[in-house]
């Protein structure tokens, strides 16, 4: 897949190169994936330290939640980037 991923950037940036428009930021995905990694990370270290990590329903459904609003953010700021 990054393969494909990769080769659809590419060709994005060809376009945007050719069309005469400007190199947009990367900053906001690299903001985006650098705080998903380290959600992922602190939830990893807690899930060892504490077996019963979430505690409660509720819990791991805001777990989830912030999960995939991170994963989401960084989503869009790459087809933001690539588009």
């Amino acid at each position: 897949m990054s393969l494909t991923l990769s080769t659809i950037l590419a060709a994005a940036e060809h376009g945007a190169e050719a069309a005469g428009e400007e190199h947009k930021s990367e900053a906001p995905f690299f903001i985006a994936g650098a705080i998903l990694v380290a959600f992922a990370i602190i939830v990893s270290v807690v899930g060892f330290k504490k077996p019963d990590f979430p505690g409660t329903a509720g819990a791991a459904r805001g777990v989830m939640a912030v999960s995939i609003a991170l994963v989401a953010a960084a989503a869009v700021s790459i087809v933001y980037v690539a588009v």
